[in-house]
């Protein structure tokens, strides 16, 4: 199969013909139709994950279909349409059994334990808990924005955040996750500030229901201005980019009370943020991880998705050739897609 193959941390990645996948005995090959880039295939290629070992496939955010089978599943059948978690579970240990494969102890992460979707062939493990059958009206490359930042955005306001129709939101960073969080908490009712250094974004953002927007290079001061839009601070706040700014930001936009939702990465030079700790403790407020999203949660996304409630794909930006993604890749720190970037292409 063709894939993109890194072996160096840092170092240009390259189109290489490596061996197909086979299945494990409880695990599936899928045929890749579309995958998505994402900053965290940026942040594993830095050599910020440990989890990687080299040489790697990248790609954690895939769509396609069943090819090959192995002997011990029993709910999927070859040419099945499916997208996974970006997070898997093992299906033993005490969280999965209670539900939370997201936190699984011995958790499976396509692009990251194992080789990702960077490839014309992906094998995903444990595929009778993990895969995700597709609606047939669903293209791939709205169905591979999915794996991580659209169910990511989705856990984080739904199920972590518990947002509630009326509430005030602040989503820092529109970005891919950013933006996600901005169509679905203005899904469940929500009033949305959004925030971020780059025009477009915002205007993006304003299209897909947000009621205020702050550009954070020209804002004197970000938390003030969300105080003074939502008349004394958000009810949930969301860093969506990973940085110490946004993160610190993102706790000081709250009203008392109120829930921040930590979902952008913070590694390497990022991985100890300054947390405001004496306002989180006067004003008796939430601090949470958001970490994808379960598989056995996706029918709750998808059914707002074919009522026409949320619509991940407006969402989907530039569609590439898997020939162009290792300078796609090697890109991702600059910011500058505006949606998703998905390869479509593998020929």
């Amino acid at each position: 199969m063709k894939a993109v193959l890194f072996e160096t941390f840092g170092q240009a990645p390259s189109l290489a013909t490596l061996a197909d996948p086979t299945p494990a005995p409880h695990g599936v090959v899928i045929k890749v139709e579309a995958t998505g880039l994402c900053r965290s295939d940026w942040h594993g290629w830095m050599g910020h994950d440990p989890d990687i070992t080299l040489p790697h496939v990248p790609g954690h955010e895939l769509a396609g279909k069943v090819q090959a089978i192995g002997k011990d599943v029993t709910r999927w059948a070859i040419g099945d349409r499916v997208t996974v978690p970006f997070v898997g579970g093992c299906g033993a240990c005490p969280e999965c059994r209670a539900g939370h494969q997201q936190v699984c102890h011995s958790q499976f992460q396509p692009g990251f334990t194992h080789w990702g979707s960077f490839a014309e062939y992906v094998g995903i493990h444990q595929a009778d808990l993990n895969l995700v059958a597709l609606p047939e009206s669903m293209d791939f490359a709205t169905a591979a924005s999915l794996g991580c930042r659209f169910a990511t955005a989705f856990r984080a306001i739904v199920d972590q955040g518990k947002t509630s129709a009326g509430q005030w939101v602040a989503v820092h960073g529109c970005g891919g996750v950013g933006l996600s969080a901005v169509m679905i908490a203005t899904a469940v009712g929500a009033n949305v500030v959004a925030i971020d250094i780059d025009e477009a974004k915002l205007a993006l953002a304003r299209e897909l229901g947000a009621v205020a927007t702050i550009n954070g290079a020209t804002a004197a001061n970000v938390p003030e201005a969300v105080a003074e839009i939502t008349r004394g601070g958000a009810h949930v706040s969301l860093d969506a980019l990973g940085h110490p700014v946004t993160c610190f930001n993102s706790v000081l936009s709250l009203r008392r009370r109120g829930k921040h939702v930590q979902v952008g990465l913070m590694l390497a030079d990022h991985a100890v943020p300054a947390v405001p700790m004496a306002k989180v403790i006067a004003h008796e407020l939430e601090i949470l991880g958001s970490h994808g999203m379960q598989a056995h949660r996706y029918d709750a996304m998808l059914d707002m998705v074919q009522s026409g409630k949320l619509d991940p794909a407006r969402l989907v930006g530039a569609r590439i050739s898997l020939a162009d993604a290792p300078a796609a890749l090697m890109r991702m720190d600059r910011f500058e897609a505006v949606g998703a970037t998905v390869i479509t292409q593998f020929g």
